[in-house]
């Protein structure tokens, strides 16, 4: 009705194809401008995009219904629509095309808010959030204000050269100037910029200056970004603005490779620096690279779904709150996984479930989250009960975003993840994805304690807990030529050990390792032991022995190193600084 010769698709398509109609979704059309910049992208989320389309010749075959499909909380959700669109006086009122003809962005976002509820729960939102539905990207929100990137320049040109890697990797960007109040919301600058308005990034570029500039090693270099502002007009008019002056320092060939164009299409070039002082946030979409038919990275993936739910009941509580909640935070779900590599860098990615669907019943409100990382004992497999010679290596942001991101690198060892809400008591769901360079096993905790099982009554049941810290060994004996050593520690309870990773050429190793005994026979002492490695055989250099009993210190302490032959054997060179915890009662650690 709205036209004589409907298509889903006039010419391809382009992030000039759409603008903005009367709905706030601005962010929406930027997200969509980003998804028209990559092929692979945009055809998994409008599926068979032939069979799709109106064809005038068998119009018999026209159903009147359209298939999109969007990565709903960890999985591909499939949406029909049919082809019935709000329109006035002719007209479609939402978002639409540059030609009266074409309607894949109209007809998407019709599919996108049946699946949020409806066209009102659109108005106001992030195209990060839009664009991990079209992509399954893992978004990371970055502030150029508290980054300080307009005013560092070693920052800004780190930050470059990561939005570069990652538009040249299929990664999708947005960034936005945040409105200080609604009295400023979409209100335009002096330079044309708009506030509290989403724009999508469509290129990132280092451009030589100059006629010769591309034969020229020492040529002048700018580093530049390309931004569309989804109402199609209203562009940045300040320096390398369409019309600007400082394109005729550009040779006409470089102007062709970046695709200028002269026009008011709400496309425009600005220099990065400008870009990193003029712009509050950017949302950076990765497309986390997980097959291994590929040149580039390689990373591991696993994706946990979980929930935060509320119990009187302490062990079976799991919304704690975050950190400050001293008394309930363990109480939230707990995840370990593993770093075997010396060092990795790690990337976690905490999604909570899509609210729009509840703000009909005015709860649609984004909830504050964030997640912790603690390093943990090496031989952990219970909930953590009670912080003590655990380190925490990192804190995620807490901000009220459907998703929080953190990348970190840590060291060889075993990490417990809480992901937490901001205030204790909240119920909601969410996903978890961590990314390493090596398979992690992230799994979650569950049990709180050694199950009883038929075997107990055999083999016995633990009656006490037992934590151990090893910080350093100092002072050991020289081993080499050098007047070194490459000494390491095992740990030993009952049948089990632990072992730490070696620490090379040093008579004064720093350890952190820690572990944690179930013990059944509290007679069993606990033994402490430093050895060097060699290459054929490992040398023993000394040990301590520990009762470890709950009444045992519980503060930081040195012990004397001593030979093997029993408690009060000789000493030998050296001294191990160690922390020990132990409890009767199973789930006080």
């Amino acid at each position: 009705d709205l036209c004589e010769d409907p298509h889903l698709f006039v010419n391809g398509i382009s992030s000039h194809d759409l603008h903005q109609g009367i709905l706030g979704n601005c962010w929406f059309v930027a997200a969509c401008s980003c998804l028209a910049l990559r092929k692979t992208l945009w055809q998994q989320v409008i599926p068979d995009v032939s069979e799709q389309e109106w064809d005038p010749k068998f119009p018999e075959k026209y159903a009147g219904i359209f298939r999109f499909r969007f990565w709903c909380f960890g999985e591909w959700t499939e949406v029909v629509v049919d082809d019935l669109l709000p329109t006035m006086d002719g007209k479609l009122i939402y978002c639409h095309s540059n030609m009266k003809n074409e309607f894949w962005s109209a007809l998407l976002e019709k599919a996108y808010a049946k699946l949020a509820g409806s066209y009102e729960a659109l108005d106001g939102g992030s195209a990060a959030d839009a664009i991990v539905d079209f992509t399954g990207a893992v978004a990371e929100s970055v502030d150029l204000v508290q980054g300080k990137y307009g005013e560092i320049i070693s920052e800004q040109m780190k930050l470059f050269e990561d939005l570069m890697k990652v538009h040249k990797r299929g990664g999708l960007i947005s960034c936005y100037i945040a409105a200080s109040s609604s009295r400023t919301n979409e209100v335009e600058t002096e330079t044309g910029l708009v506030i509290g308005h989403a724009y999508s990034v469509t290129a990132i570029r280092k451009l030589r200056l100059g006629e010769r500039a591309i034969l020229s090693y020492n040529a002048e270099k700018l580093f530049m970004i390309r931004l569309r502002n989804p109402w199609g007009k209203r562009e940045w008019n300040g320096a390398w603005s369409d019309n600007s002056e400082e394109w005729k320092k550009v040779s006409n060939s470089e102007r062709k490779s970046l695709g200028l164009t002269l026009e008011n299409d709400g496309e425009f070039w600005m220099t990065f620096e400008d870009w990193c002082k003029n712009f509050t946030d950017v949302d950076i979409c990765r497309i986390v690279n997980t097959s291994y038919f590929s040149i580039h990275k390689t990373w591991e993936k696993k994706m946990m779904h979980g929930a935060w739910a509320k119990n009187s009941e302490p062990l079976l509580n799991r919304s704690g709150g975050c950190f400050d909640n001293e008394d309930t935070f363990l109480q939230n779900p707990q995840y370990i996984f593993d770093v075997k590599k010396t060092e990795d860098k790690v990337l976690v990615s905490l999604q909570q479930e899509d609210r729009r669907k509840y703000k009909k019943e005015g709860k649609g409100d984004i909830i504050p989250i964030g997640f912790e990382i603690f390093k943990v004992e090496d031989n952990r497999s219970y909930r953590l009960h009670k912080l003590t010679v655990q380190e925490r290596v990192a804190t995620s942001p807490y901000i009220n975003t459907r998703t929080v991101f953190l990348r970190r690198i840590l060291k060889q060892g075993r990490y417990i993840l809480i992901p937490t809400t901001y205030h204790p008591g909240i119920i909601t769901k969410f996903i978890l994805r961590l990314f390493t360079d090596v398979p992690s096993k992230l799994r979650e905790l569950k049990a709180d304690k050694p199950k009883i099982t038929c075997w107990s009554l055999l083999c016995g049941y633990p009656c006490r807990v037992t934590q151990v810290k090893i910080h350093s060994a100092e002072g050991l004996q020289k081993q080499d030529r050098s007047g070194g050593a490459d000494p390491y520690v095992l740990i030993k309870c009952e049948n089990q050990t632990t072992r730490s990773p070696v620490q090379h050429n040093t008579t004064s190793a720093i350890f952190n390792t820690q572990a944690i005994f179930y013990r059944k026979n509290i007679d069993s002492p606990i033994i402490i032991q430093v050895w060097n490695s060699n290459v054929l055989c490992d040398q023993f250099l000394g040990q301590v022995v520990l009762a470890a009993s709950p009444s045992d210190p519980r503060e930081q302490q040195t012990l004397q190193l001593r030979g093997r032959s029993s408690r009060e054997a000789a000493e030998v060179p050296g001294h191990i600084t160690i922390k020990v915890f132990s409890s009767d009662d199973l789930v006080e650690l």
